[in-house]
C-alpha cells in the first residue's frame, strides 16, 4: 500500500489492521521497516505512480453487446492519462459537459520490471501484482465522440486502490460494484476475452512497459450509471475495496 502519514509518503505492507511502514519502492529494493502504523490512522494514497495507464476495450461479450458493438478480433487498446488518477476516497468529479457517466470496475495489472515483446507463459514474471481499477466513463461524450479519448480521460476519472495484491490468481477474480449501498454488478475475470498474461503480452508488443505501469484488463459486465452524489464501491477478490463519492463540478 501507498499512504501518507502527516506530511510524508511511502509503501507500506498490510498486515491485518496494521501497516508496517517501508523504504524504497515496490520496483526497487522494497524494505520493511520497524514502523507499523494503524490502518485507520494513515490516509491511503494511490498505490500506484504510472508513467502509463494502458486500458483493454470491450474485453468481455456482455459488456460489448450492452454497448451494440461486436466482439473485436484483436484487443482494442487505448490510454487513459495519468492526470485521471486518483486514489482512495478521493472524490470522482462529474464535468459539466456530461450527461451520463458510466463506472466500470476492473482488475488492474502492476508492472513489476521492464518489459518489451513478453510470451504470454512469461507474462507474470513481469507482474508485481494486481489491483481495483474503475474506469469511469462519460458515455454520452464517448457515443457522440465515436471514441473513447476525451470520455474516458478527465480528471479523476481512473480511481486506483486500495492496495497492491502480490499473491493472486487473475483469472478467477470476482468483482462486484456497488453503488449507494446495493450490488449492481457481479463479474469475474473467467470470462474476459483475452486472458490477463495475453493482456501483458498484446500490450508489450505495441509499447515497452515500465515499473509501475497499470494495465486495467477490461469491465466483466456491464457499465454501472452513476451521478453525483453517489458513493461507488469496486470490490475485488483478493484485493479490497475501492471506494469514492461522485460530486459535481
Amino acid at each position: 500500500m501507498r499512504f501518507r502519514l502527516e506530511r510524508a509518503s511511502c509503501f507500506g505492507v498490510l498486515e491485518g489492521a496494521v501497516v508496517v511502514e517501508c523504504s524504497g519502492t515496490p520496483w526497487s529494493s522494497l524494505r520493511r521497516g520497524r514502523r507499523r502504523h494503524p490502518l485507520r490512522q494513515v490516509v491511503l494514497l494511490s498505490p500506484v505512480q504510472p508513467s502509463k495507464i494502458v486500458a483493454i476495450g470491450l474485453n468481455h461479450r456482455e459488456h460489448a453487446a450492452a454497448l451494440g458493438r461486436p466482439v473485436p478480433a484483436e484487443p482494442l487498446i487505448f490510454l487513459k492519462p495519468v492526470s485521471a488518477l486518483i486514489g482512495l476516497d478521493d472524490p470522482i468529479v462529474a464535468p459539466p459537459a456530461c450527461g451520463r457517466l458510466e463506472c466500470e470496475g476492473e482488475l488492474a495489472v502492476v508492472i513489476k520490471r521492464r518489459c518489451r515483446n513478453v510470451a504470454p507463459a512469461r507474462a507474470r514474471d513481469y507482474v508485481l501484482g494486481y489491483t481495483a481499477l474503475n474506469d469511469i466513463t462519460a458515455r454520452d461524450i464517448h457515443l457522440r465522440d465515436g471514441d473513447w479519448t476525451r470520455a474516458k480521460a478527465f480528471d479523476t476519472f481512473c480511481p486506483v486502490g486500495p492496495g497492491i495484491a502480490t499473491d493472486l490468481d487473475p483469472n478467477a477474480v470476482t468483482i462486484e460494484t456497488w453503488v449507494n449501498g446495493s450490488c449492481v454488478r457481479v463479474a469475474s475475470t473467467k470470462e474476459l476475452i483475452v486472458p490477463v498474461e495475453d493482456v501483458v503480452a498484446r500490450v508489450s508488443e505495441v509499447m515497452t512497459l515500465l515499473p509501475g505501469d497499470v494495465l486495467a484488463t477490461g469491465c466483466p459486465g456491464m457499465a454501472a450509471p452513476i451521478a453525483p452524489g453517489d458513493r461507488i464501491e469496486i470490490r475485488v477478490e483478493g484485493v479490497g475495496c475501492l471506494k469514492n463519492t461522485v460530486v459535481r463540478l
